[in-house]
């Protein structure tokens, strides 16, 4: 099995953080998984847009935040469990996520589309 690549604190950088959050997909996984209790795998994502999106394209976007840093993936049998890293990305960044997370969801607000119930602010 493929090793998935997690980059140490240390080489997380603005710009993979800015690029991984410039899709509003992105981000609204992020938000769900910090909103979480436990850790979520790909199929819990499934319906987050309008329309059910294919889980290959899931896989991509996982992939993408994890890759930038901001979320750490462990196989579990077949499946990947996802988690955030919002504790050592605020050791590292303070609150610059968290100001992300939140301009995002007044900017989602104002549009008036709903974010999922479970969606939170990243602890």
């Amino acid at each position: 099995m493929r090793q998935l690549h997690h980059p140490a604190i240390k080489d997380v950088t603005v710009e993979g953080i800015l690029y991984a959050f410039s899709d509003p997909v992105r981000v609204r996984i992020f938000m769900e998984l910090a909103g979480a209790e436990c850790t979520k795998n790909c199929t819990n994502f499934v319906n987050i847009d309008k329309t059910p999106m294919a889980k290959s394209t899931l896989s991509q976007h996982f992939r993408i935040l994890r890759e930038a840093g901001l979320i750490y993936s462990e196989r579990k049998g077949v499946e990947l469990h996802n988690r955030t890293r919002c504790a050592e990305l605020k050791d590292r960044f303070g609150e610059m996520v968290g100001a992300i997370i939140a301009a995002y969801a007044k900017q989602q607000q104002k549009q008036k589309k709903p974010l999922r119930k479970n969606a939170a602010k990243p602890k």
